[in-house]
């Protein structure tokens, strides 16, 4: 495969598989220029009608749409590995003192870093749900759009910002979104204009909700009703709110969502990581409920977003009832890709190969071990594939990583200078951890501190 010929203004493509709505086929082609996909269909009737082109032929190989990150923070990623063990509500303790010690500089390139994270896997859009660093969220949107990934921008924002939602009008990569971070940030107000602004604005809302039992209980205390009860009582609840996580959902909400066109981020890997529950994404997708997958930050690797996605409705609720199938592989790749599209706005725009659409897209190697022999590639994709398998991402038509590396940008010297960087902020931010780290853990136990002798 030629590097060289897949990064032309305008090529045609004819990949061993491409991953189309309705699952994988063989014997099919796209054209892309001009940033989207002006083709798609069977081979012979692309060629045929594209005799000007020299077909690029990637044998072995399969084109699919980028995956969509439904909900990031992208400027939290030098503090990743700061919440393992840590119990929930850790963005008291952790994420809002790290984002509250970085300056401009350390902002931009923590979002860079992320974004390049991201893109090596496999996305190629990311929600960003508002950063509490005190900086001008152009920095975050100068970050993503320099590293060459598509986001769509939240901005945490005290009341109705149409100054925000026009300011990337002629940006190719940035779709701006308003942004409050938990319903009990604000007055019942500032909810309600915020997301009916959005929803004029054709712009998404983003909000945390029902992730955690001490939210729900304090939004019982203050209002009687839980979060997400209490936005669809005060009139911001619709098509245009992304909710995040929506891990602690009673039967009643679950039709609310599913009656209001309200859509989910399901955060699989942050349930894992730090959550009270698991979201009922399986229920979700039967009843109706638009979601995509979110990382909120663990770790930019879409593969083993989908895995996780799966595995976790498996082990939360297949097992006990005996659903083997748990939604299917195919359920996990559409709502990672063309549905995950839809739940952050972007709907129609990307997520989908089909002519009209964004070229954002991944070419992936599928003449490995894992994959072979192969039987269902939708399921393989789900269960078996690896980011290492990721040969080329594509941005707007245009190559944004060969082979895990940025093309137009130096990414080893991004990651050493944030690696440094790292270690000045979370020296100066006043961090609270409450789980030891693994060193004083260990000693602890082997002492008979803390734990067992």
């Amino acid at each position: 495969m030629n590097r060289e010929l897949l990064d032309a203004a305008e090529v045609l493509l004819l990949p061993e598989f491409l991953l189309l709505p309705d699952g994988p086929v063989r014997d099919h082609a796209v054209v892309v220029a001009d940033g989207v996909f002006r083709a798609v269909g069977p081979a012979a009737e692309v060629v045929a009608a594209q005799r000007e082109l020299d077909p690029v032929r990637l044998d072995g190989r399969l084109l699919m749409p980028g995956f969509v990150d439904a909900h990031h923070h992208l400027t939290q990623s030098f503090g990743k590995s700061l919440a393992f063990g840590e119990p929930s509500e850790i963005f008291r303790r952790i994420w809002v003192p790290l984002e509250g010690a970085l300056t401009e500089e350390n902002a931009y390139v923590a979002a860079k870093l992320a974004a390049l994270e991201a893109l090596r896997g496999g996305f190629t859009t990311i929600a960003e749900a508002g950063t509490r660093a005190p900086v001008d969220v152009g920095v975050v949107a100068a970050a993503t759009q320099d590293a060459g990934i598509r986001c769509v921008l939240g901005r945490v924002c005290d009341g109705p910002d149409e100054e925000h939602l026009a300011r990337w009008a002629d940006s190719p990569l940035v779709h701006p979104s308003l942004a409050i971070p938990i319903p009990e940030a604000a007055p019942d107000g500032v909810l309600r204009d915020v997301s009916r602004l959005c929803a004029e604005a054709g712009a998404v809302f983003q909000i945390h909700v029902n992730e955690h039992l001490a939210s729900v209980e304090r939004s019982l205390e203050a209002h009687g009703r839980r979060p997400l009860e209490h936005l669809h009582e005060i009139g911001a609840l619709g098509p245009q709110v992304l909710a995040a996580h929506a891990t602690l959902l009673t039967p009643t909400e679950v039709r609310l969502l599913a009656d209001t066109g309200a859509a989910i981020s399901y955060n699989p890997v942050a349930s894992g990581w730090k959550g009270n529950a698991v979201a009922p994404a399986e229920l979700l997708s039967v009843f109706g409920v638009r979601f995509g997958l979110g990382t909120d930050g663990t770790r930019g690797d879409a593969f083993r977003l989908v895995d996780a996605a799966e595995l976790a409705q498996r082990l939360g609720f297949g097992l006990a009832s005996g659903d083997s199938s748990c939604g299917g592989g195919w359920t996990w790749l559409e709502h990672a890709t063309s549905l995950g599209a839809d739940a952050v706005g972007l709907g129609g725009f990307t997520g989908e190969i089909a002519a009209g659409r964004a070229a954002d897209f991944l070419v992936v190697d599928l003449q490995v071990p894992e994959l072979c022999p192969s039987w269902d590639l939708s399921w393989e994709l789900v269960r078996l594939a690896n980011r290492d398998q990721i040969a080329a991402v594509f941005v707007g038509g245009r190559l944004r990583l060969w082979r895990g590396l940025p093309i137009d940008w130096d990414g080893p010297e991004l990651v050493a200078q944030a690696a440094k960087m790292a270690r000045e902020v979370v020296e100066r931010a006043p961090l609270r951890r409450i789980h030891p780290v693994s060193v004083e853990h260990r000693s602890r136990v082997s002492t008979g501190i803390g734990g067992r002798a």
